[in-house]
């Protein structure tokens, strides 16, 4: 089973090595797919278990436990490409690469099977095309 969630920081949980913990003591498998995340301030990682369901519920349950906040992100984003004037403005903010504009017909694409549900996408679109759904 493969489940995305978004772990949110505050500054004092900053420097507790919560992925070295899941490895170690839920035997885990893990993917990071974006991190930012700084000593002292707020940080956000999005980060992909794939393992047996009843492993990635005790690795929610541990981090939870810690006071850290943690949320499921669905795996779907709604992109209305029918509206869509392939301007670029979201490709420059796309870290994942996930959308993309390039030869021969200079279209926008996007790839979901890349998207990491990050919603920097939300803001980079001038006409407001993406809509991310979440789901527990």
């Amino acid at each position: 089973m493969t489940r995305k969630y978004i772990i949110t920081f505050k500054p004092e949980d900053t420097d507790k090595s919560i992925t070295y913990d899941l490895i170690k003591k839920f035997d885990i498998r893990i993917s990071i797919l974006k991190a930012d995340i700084d000593v002292g301030k707020t940080g956000q990682l999005v980060i992909e278990f794939n393992d047996e369901q009843e492993k990635i519920k005790r690795a929610v349950s541990y981090i939870r436990e810690r006071g850290i906040e943690i949320a499921p992100v669905g795996d779907k984003i709604r992109f209305d490409s029918s509206l869509c004037i392939s301007c670029g403005a979201c490709t420059s903010s796309c870290l994942s690469g996930a959308l993309s504009i390039s030869q021969p017909d200079w279209h926008l694409q996007f790839d979901p099977d890349k998207c990491i549900v990050c919603k920097l996408c939300l803001k980079a679109c001038p006409l407001q095309l993406f809509h991310i759904e979440y789901s527990e």
